[in-house]
């Protein structure tokens, strides 16, 4: 039985490296890739892990920008939908004052995933706290708090093909990866272009 072909996460990036995805999900080999590529989960597992976690990064980058009320794991965000993370303003009116609360909430995809893809995450959140729209400008920031920004979301995208066609999560809530048994660990890596 032939795998259905990912998801449309992948749009927008050059035809090769699609077709190169494609051909590692095909092979079974792009769970290999990646756990070779990224071998352990993180360790953020609680909303305040993940609240301290986010303002540590905040204060390194942004510290000019408004203070954050909320921060959490989010279980109703749908990836389906393409939601990985979402960033709220909200004002209200308390007597004479206009009182802002700023929230971050991301997907709870990313309490198992490793280091790197929930900073990349974190990032872009974080990001839309200055910039709110998906332009020049956002993606400089992006590329400023995390120079791999651009790799980090492409491998993402791959693992979220890799979770789609197989619906097999590679890394452990204990932070171990495993290699998959009776499979030849994949040699092929999968680099993204700045689009």
């Amino acid at each position: 039985m032939r795998p259905k072909p990912p998801p449309n996460f992948l749009a927008g990036y050059p035809l090769e490296l699609v077709t190169q995805v494609q051909q590692l999900i095909e092979h079974d080999k792009l769970g290999d890739a990646l756990l070779k590529k990224y071998p352990q989960a993180h360790v953020v597992r609680s909303d305040k892990a993940l609240y301290d976690y986010v303002h540590e990064i905040k204060d390194d980058y942004l510290r000019g920008v408004g203070q954050l009320s909320k921060v959490a794991f989010d279980s109703k965000l749908q990836v389906i939908k393409q939601a990985l993370g979402t960033h709220t303003t909200i004002s209200r009116v308390q007597g004479a004052k206009l009182k802002t609360k700023r929230e971050i909430r991301v997907a709870t995809i990313f309490k198992e995933v490793p280091p790197e893809f929930l900073r990349m995450i974190v990032v872009h959140e974080l990001a839309h706290m200055k910039e709110r729209n998906h332009d020049k400008a956002f993606y400089q920031l992006c590329q400023h708090m995390e120079p791999d920004y651009f790799q980090l979301e492409f491998d993402l995208r791959a693992y979220l093909s890799h979770l789609e066609v197989t619906g097999r999560p590679l890394w452990l809530v204990a932070g171990v990866a495993t290699p998959q048994e009776n499979k030849e660990p994949g040699t092929a890596t999968v680099n993204a272009e700045k689009r």
